[in-house]
Formats: C-alpha cells, structure tokens, sequence
C-alpha cells in the first residue's frame, strides 16, 4: 500500500519560511516526494526560528518534515543545471520568490513549461504576480494590515490587533495546496500543466467574509465588533462564574432551546428579540441580559445543559488545553516526527493511512548527494 493518494509525484519545492513550505507539507504528507531546494550554508531561514527543542526548530520541522533537502545555488552553472535536471522530470514547481526573480534565475514559467509541458508552477507571493502592488515587500503582518484583517478584530473601544497565528500565510499556503491538486486534475484531462498565481493577499481578503458583505451590501466600512458576528445574533462570547463560553444559536429555533435552557422564557418572547435582525440590534443588550443569568454558576454546570438542549456552544480553551484534548488526541493532531512533538495533518481518508510516527524533517544539504548522483 502506497503512503498517500499523492504517491509518485515529483514535487521541487523552491519556498521558505511557511506559506509555501504548508502547501508542499500538506503535497508530502499524502505521499508526494517533495525535494527542498535551498540556499548553501544557509537553507531555509526558518531553520533559526525559535522555539526550539534539542536544538532542533520546531518552526522548521513543523512544515518541513517528510522532504528532502539538496543545497543548490541557483547562480552556479553546475547547481543551475541540477536543479533543471530535477524540474524535467517534476509534476510539479513551488515558489515563493518576489515576481520577476524567478525569470531572472532563468527558471521562470515560459522558460520551464518549454522544458516541462507537464509541470504545474505554482508561484506564492505577497501580492501576486499581476497588478499595482506586485513588487511590495510582504510578511505576514504587512498583508494583514493591507487586506483590512487587523482593522476588524480586536474590542469595539480598542486599537486594530493582529490575530494571534499568521493567517496570511497560512491562507495562502492551503489555496496553494488546494490549487496545486486541482491542476493535477486537470492536467489528466489536458496533458499539460499550468502557472498557478497565488497571493497572501487575494488569499487573506477572501477571508474576510461578513466583514466584506457588510461593507459591499452598505458601503459603510464596518467596526471593530469583539468576538460578535456581522450578520448572526446571539453568536458571541458570555461570561459564566469562573470563565467564558461561546454560545451561537444561529436560528430561531437554537434561540428559542438557548432561552428554554436558561430558563429565561422572557427573553424568549421580548420583541426586542423576536428576529435575527432585531437581535443584532440589540445584541448588546441582549448579552447582558444573558449574562447575568450565566454568572450565577460556573462555565462546567451550564454547558451541560446547553449541549443537551442542542445549543452550539463550548468552552474557550487555551492552547494547552486544546492540544492535549481527547480529541487533538484521537484525531492525531499532535503527531512525532524525529522525536519532536508536531502538529498532525487535518486531511483524513479513509483508504489511506495517518500514522503517528512521522518522517522528520531534513538537514541542511542532508539528500544533496544521493540526489545529485540521481539527477546530476
């Protein structure tokens, strides 16, 4: 049985740092051979991220491991022809280089769909390879605050914050991967490959959903709402005794068990709360109110018979205390790979396997020989 659906493509994976690195982790993962491609002496500059353990970086390992890894410099004749060597015989191309660098490298799209008809190119970068802002400089931060992410998170009286993971990379690296699978797809149908263009921030703007709706349906840029929703009432955060939960009844119906279950049948029937619409007005008013029912016992006692009246609702956990649940456990998503604790991988089929055990990532230069007498 072979490791993955993905088993027997070629992927050459010329990225660094973590949106292109995610897209051929998630290509690896499935069985892919991925071939990471880095600089001399220096490889990935995610190698020196911390946190580090055995002096191993888990920023590195995270997206990294089940590759390979061969040192080529891409200005050098003999590493320029190597690397050609191995892109002749690739399914597919991953890079994260600014627009224009790849042309200038020689390595470009028209340059290597010549060589390789059937190659899918996919390229990542801040702002894309068309358009008034291609040649911006991006990290992840920089397109958060470009895309309007930062503008609508945080508290209604508070400054624009940053969500606590890099969303913009992270967007960008599952459309990649995304993207990347549906090109193969197509390339059964056509024969040929295709440039995939995606950017951090096409990737992120996408994401910004009812914010966005808001805005194209009024055209009044909308504010800083905490954890509320732009369009669904009660969908929030409420504190208990001890601690807050989340509470979304989406419906009437969820808001009429939600009532029923906090035994507030006036709620229930205050026209101030008969609509969705007419909750969203009044939202703030109505989290009070709920509110002062929910502090008379602790966030344990009401979820229970929130859950059993069929109220979406949940405990806000921290980061340890979602990690090491029942469920990340059952589900795999911590996994071990060369002895470092890793996130798992969230694609789960049926007729392939999720093993615990993971290959780790590679060292610097540590597949450069073995590929070079492969290809060289």
């Amino acid at each position: 049985m072979s490791c993955g659906p993905m088993d027997g493509l070629l992927v050459v994976d010329l990225t660094r740092v973590l949106a292109g690195p995610l897209a051929t982790l998630m290509l690896a993962d499935l069985g892919a051979r991925v071939i990471k491609v880095e600089r001399p002496g220096h490889g990935d500059d995610s190698r020196s991220y911390g946190p580090f353990k055995d002096d191993r970086s888990l920023y590195f390992a995270r997206v990294n491991r089940g590759k390979q890894s061969v040192a080529l410099d891409l200005k050098d004749p003999v590493d320029h022809a190597t690397l050609l060597s191995i892109i002749d015989r690739a399914d597919v191309l991953v890079e994260n280089f600014r627009p224009g660098v790849m042309d200038r490298l020689g390595l470009g799209w028209d340059t290597l769909s010549q060589r390789n008809p059937r190659l899918v190119y996919a390229s990542i970068s801040g702002f894309g390879q068309t358009g008034p802002w291609r040649n911006r400089p991006a990290y992840d931060a920089v397109v958060q605050a470009a895309t309007g992410i930062m503008s609508i998170t945080g508290s209604p009286d508070g400054e624009p914050v940053k969500p606590g993971i890099p969303i913009a990379d992270l967007a960008a690296g599952l459309y990649a991967f995304g993207a990347i699978g549906a090109a193969l797809h197509g390339r059964t149908a056509t024969g040929r490959g295709t440039h995939i263009d995606i950017a951090m921030f096409d990737a992120t703007l996408s994401l910004l959903e009812g914010a966005a709706l808001s805005y194209l349906a009024t055209g009044t840029t909308p504010p800083r709402i905490g954890n509320a929703h732009y369009s669904i009432a009660p969908f929030d955060t409420f504190a208990c005794a001890d601690r807050s939960i989340v509470i979304c009844a989406a419906n009437d119906g969820l808001f009429g068990k939600l009532c029923r279950a906090l035994d507030r049948p006036d709620l229930g029937t205050d026209p101030r709360y008969a609509t969705n619409g007419a909750r969203l007005s009044a939202r703030d008013t109505f989290k009070r109110e709920v509110e002062d029912t929910l502090r008379t016992r602790p966030a344990a006692e009401w979820l229970p018979v929130l859950d059993e009246a069929g109220v979406p609702c949940g405990l806000i956990n921290d980061v340890a205390e979602a990690v090491s649940s029942d469920q990340a456990d059952f589900r795999r998503m911590v996994v071990a790979a060369g002895g470092l604790p890793l996130p798992g991988n969230p694609v789960k089929m049926t007729d392939w396997p999720d093993p615990f055990e993971r290959p780790p990532a590679p060292g610097l230069d540590a597949d450069g020989p073995a590929i070079r007498a492969e290809f060289g």
